[in-house]
């Protein structure tokens, strides 16, 4: 691949009956499928399967040999290494009194709507989309309003017009923006979000910004925080980030929420007190700290190897299986692939995918009927694992 690495990305660990969601799940009910956990790899949900860099789980493993895991606090440091890591990587400062901590990302855009929602408004989504963002609306008694991604060669754009539309309608109140996207793979540019947030800031509607995957960029692209663009797109988001997807720390459920506007900063708090959400866990804290201090070189030789998938993954497809067209990837280490040359039927689509190839990926339906036709895969697993999907996947289609 040209460098060395470090740390062994193509160590294979066994993570079956370890009580792991993406391992040992039974996927395939809503098609008719009960299918043997272990004749499938499993590809979906979007965490690694590397192991941790060594510094997190030193840090960890001091907290276990101390033995007492009673009440913790949140330490400066802690914070101190949020704010340092977002102004080395991205250039973007964040005082640290912007900053709310909460138990996962999904629960915290659920308290967004909560803070920011009355019953009956509209939030805008773009389809396809993160899934979870439509019971985050629904369950809060909020309305779902798409304005759609289009489709522009091996690429997604924002279709504006229909977003001014959208966003004037007097009931729309909220926007959920995804940046990078999930699971299209757009590194949004500055220009995109500098009108988004105009047209957003003109219509008063407040902009979340899921901004989990914003680590994860391919080379030639860079991540622009929405907050940092100018003072309009500041005081009207709410950002949500976390180590989660960096550096694979998803179950120790540990979110940042930066929110720069004191008036809604205060309103998210109101939702934290409301629903007793204190503090994370004191593992949550000491891997957040770590990863964020100690945690860059794992991570830039991680994604050095995710790249070096995406590209096996294009190579191998353009071989073996050209009916597939994999669209291009900006930004997170999930593939958006079309499968619609060959099969058009979401349901038949993602039958034949657990039944003959054996392979379980996130079907691109459960994004949105945008996504039907489509599947999403997860590139950050060693490279033996993605080469025997695709082998399996290309067999099971061609």
């Amino acid at each position: 691949m040209g460098y060395d690495f470090t740390y062994d990305f193509d160590e294979i660990i066994d993570r079956r009956r370890t009580n792991s969601s993406k391992w040992d799940t039974v996927p395939g009910a809503d098609v008719g499928v009960n299918y043997p956990v272990d004749d499938l790899l499993p590809l979906w949900v979007a965490d690694m399967d590397f192991r941790a860099a060594p510094e997190i789980t030193e840090a960890l493993a001091e907290k276990v040999k101390h033995g007492i895991f009673g009440y913790p606090i949140v330490p400066e440091s802690c914070y101190d290494a949020i704010v340092e890591w977002e102004e080395k990587r991205h250039g973007w400062h964040i005082e640290k009194e912007w900053i709310r901590l909460a138990p996962g990302a999904v629960p915290a855009a659920h308290m967004a709507v909560q803070a920011y929602c009355q019953t009956g408004d509209q939030v805008i989504v773009q389809r396809p989309v993160y899934y979870p963002f439509f019971r985050t609306i629904l369950n809060n008694g909020a309305q779902i309003v798409n304005n759609p991604l289009k489709i522009s060669g091996d690429s997604y754009e924002i279709d504006f017009d229909d977003l001014e539309r959208q966003a004037a309608h007097p009931r729309t109140t909220f926007f959920i923006l995804c940046n990078p996207h999930n699971p299209v793979g757009r590194v949004w540019r500055r220009d995109e979000l500098e009108r988004t947030g105009e047209i957003c800031a003109a219509h008063d509607v407040l902009v979340l910004v899921d901004e989990l995957h914003c680590d994860i960029v391919m080379p030639g692209y860079r991540h622009t925080p929405f907050a940092a663009i100018n003072s309009t797109c500041r005081d009207n988001s709410v950002i949500v980030i976390a180590p989660s997807k960096t550096f694979n720390l998803a179950g120790l459920v540990g979110t940042v929420v930066v929110i720069p506007n004191r008036r809604l900063r205060q309103r998210f708090e109101n939702i934290l007190t409301q629903n007793s959400v204190g503090r994370p866990n004191m593992f949550a804290i000491a891997g957040m700290e770590a990863a964020y201090r100690h945690g860059g070189k794992w991570f830039d030789e991680a994604l050095k190897y995710i790249h070096g998938n995406y590209e096996f993954l294009v190579n191998h497809l353009r071989e073996n299986l050209p009916q597939v067209k994999p669209f291009r990837l900006e930004g997170t280490y999930l593939a958006w692939l079309d499968f619609r040359a060959l099969e058009t039927d979401p349901d038949r689509l993602q039958k034949r995918m657990l039944t003959e190839a054996k392979v379980w990926l996130d079907e691109g339906k459960i994004f949105g009927p945008e996504g039907n036709g489509f599947e999403r895969i997860v590139l950050a697993c060693p490279r033996s694992i993605l080469k025997e999907a695709l082998d399996r996947i290309a067999g099971a289609f061609r």
